[in-house]
């Protein structure tokens, strides 16, 4: 049996055996605009690099103590850095947010070949402070590097950011594969050079 629609709201009376395929559709429509936004972040790093595969990967230790486990992700080997890859980071100790930050700021600075103006450190420290979380034993975070474009944050599958500033992003992912690098070692097994 079905009830004459008044126009201002259809879809409350429409037989109740058409709703939730009404419904459904309404999702999936909403879906594939939602998917179709430019900048528009996939669920998890893995859905944005489907094809990611591990580069190479060392451990970063400072003192004797291991710091971190990194693991270094692309769609190809060697690595191409006009494409996107990954940084995934499973650490090994507790570590705030601010130190985080404060400690990749140092490294950007010590790591430029030129002087890198106040403003913009003090903003780019500021933007990773909101996209960092604090860390302990058994976390993971992920740098999803986007050519172009940033990069995203992940802790774990579930984004924690995306910033769209591609000089933060290269310097960003400089620390680990740049050079002078403060564990060469470590640089070259991320990037394969090393067994």
């Amino acid at each position: 049996m079905s009830i004459a629609c008044p126009s201002a709201c259809p879809s409350v009376f429409l037989p109740l055996r058409l709703r939730p395929a009404r419904l459904a559709a309404c999702v999936l429509l909403l879906a594939t605009a939602l998917a179709a936004l430019p900048g528009h972040a996939a669920a998890s790093w893995r859905e944005a690099l489907p094809a990611a595969q591990p580069i190479g990967s060392g451990t970063m230790t400072w003192l004797g103590f291991r710091i971190y486990q990194a693991t270094l992700w692309a769609g190809q080997r060697p690595l191409d850095p006009g494409q996107p890859f990954a940084l995934q980071l499973d650490y090994k100790v507790k570590i705030s947010r601010d130190k985080l930050a404060s400690t990749s700021i140092e490294e950007i600075q010590r790591m430029s070949p030129t002087p890198i103006a106040a403003t913009t450190l003090a903003r780019w420290k500021e933007e990773l402070a909101r996209a960092f979380v604090d860390v302990a034993d058994g976390d993971e975070l992920v740098g999803l590097y986007l050519p172009g474009r940033g990069m995203r944050l992940y802790d774990r599958d579930k984004q924690l950011a995306e910033i769209a500033d591609p000089e933060l992003a290269k310097a960003f992912f400089n620390i680990w594969l740049g050079q002078p690098s403060r564990d060469e070692s470590l640089r070259r097994r991320l990037l394969g050079e090393n067994p």
